[in-house]
């Protein structure tokens, strides 16, 4: 008898599920040589494979999102204007500073996990690196204006651009740089909205 194409054979295995569906299968394609237990290293095989591949593309997946980039919703007023109240998505930069954690700098923006509760994540513009003395609210409503802190070692000093608005480093003081998860990179939700962040502040001595 002349062996069909075992190509062929893969399309009749809808049968596994019945009894000795293995055995028809085999027989009815008639393919020599075989026996189930090759048909079944085979399945095993492709089952392997295909797990394999999902594995090696969620481990990808893991990667790139916690240590390279990652897509963040911003949401709340205290931003604003620089984000819209509700509605946009931006791209955290992780690798960067991850690499270089020493090129953050004065006027960066920071996506960081809440000091106060640590299931959220805020994003806020650093004002003041370690070193530096800063004056606590230059507004003057959450403490006097000419309150001014050290900002100790391995800390950071952060604020809304929507001061009134924002719950910062005015509440709660210097943040550690621990809770950094990354730096805001480009906005790209809405489109027509769409912005790459460049630190364009300037120290004026």
């Amino acid at each position: 008898m002349q062996n069909r194409p075992f190509g062929w054979l893969l399309g009749k295995l809808a049968r596994l599920r019945e009894p000795g569906g293995i055995k028809f299968a085999v027989r009815y394609a008639g393919v020599s040589g075989f026996k189930v237990r090759d048909v079944c290293g085979l399945l095993l095989s492709l089952l392997t494979c295909e797990v394999s591949q999902l594995l090696n593309t969620f481990c990808a997946i893991h990667i790139f999102l916690n240590y390279v980039g990652r897509p963040s919703p911003m949401y709340g007023p205290s931003m604003l204007p620089t984000f819209a109240n509700e509605g946009e998505i931006v791209i955290e930069d992780r690798l960067t500073y991850r690499l270089w954690p020493e090129s953050l700098a004065r006027g960066d923006l920071v996506v960081l996990t809440s000091p106060i509760d640590p299931t959220m994540k805020i994003c806020k513009r650093v004002l003041g690196l370690p070193g530096d003395i800063v004056c606590v609210d230059p507004t003057g409503e959450k403490a006097p204006s000419t309150e001014h802190v050290l900002v100790p070692r391995g800390h950071i000093w952060i604020s809304g651009d929507n001061a009134v608005y924002s719950r910062d480093s005015r509440d709660y003081g210097p943040v550690p740089m621990a809770l950094i998860q990354g730096r805001v990179y480009v906005r790209v939700w809405p489109l027509s909205a769409w912005k790459v962040f460049r630190n364009e502040t300037r120290v004026v001595t």
